[in-house]
């Protein structure tokens, strides 16, 4: 098994740090150019959603990976405001945020681009996506 564990401010310029680390961490079992471009847009959709639904203005974003054999398995978690509804938001196109012109489609994206996408969030505490994915 191999492990990593990141953690950065919760700012829209790190969201390509995110993707990129998590990427650069999956380089040496020589994945799909599928594979890799599905992850990446995973952890950027899981990324934003942490960075633009979990804070009004400060926080933290923390990124953990395990491989093990040919399963990746990523968490994205922040420690803001928690989501209160978490059915209602795995729903295509719901936003609590729809003046900032968000699409709703986070969830939905994640759950195309991986095998299996699991939420746990609580009010105030924060939000967990734990997302997995078999590489080929």
């Amino acid at each position: 098994m191999n492990k990593m564990e990141i953690r950065f401010d919760a700012v829209s310029q790190n969201e390509s740090f995110a993707r990129l680390a998590v990427s650069g961490f999956l380089l040496y079992k020589n994945p799909s150019v599928n594979d890799m471009e599905d992850i990446k847009m995973a952890v950027s959709e899981a990324v934003t959603n942490s960075i633009i639904h979990g804070y009004d203005d400060s926080g933290t974003v923390r990124i953990y990976c395990e491989i093990e054999n040919d399963a990746l398995m990523v968490e994205v978690e922040d420690y803001g405001r928690g989501i209160e509804n978490i059915e209602l938001a795995r729903k295509p196109l719901y936003t609590t945020k729809p003046q900032e012109e968000r699409s709703g489609m986070g969830f939905t994206i994640m759950e195309a681009f991986m095998d299996k996408v699991c939420v746990i969030s609580q009010k105030d505490k924060g939000t967990k996506i734990t997302m997995y994915k078999e590489l080929k």
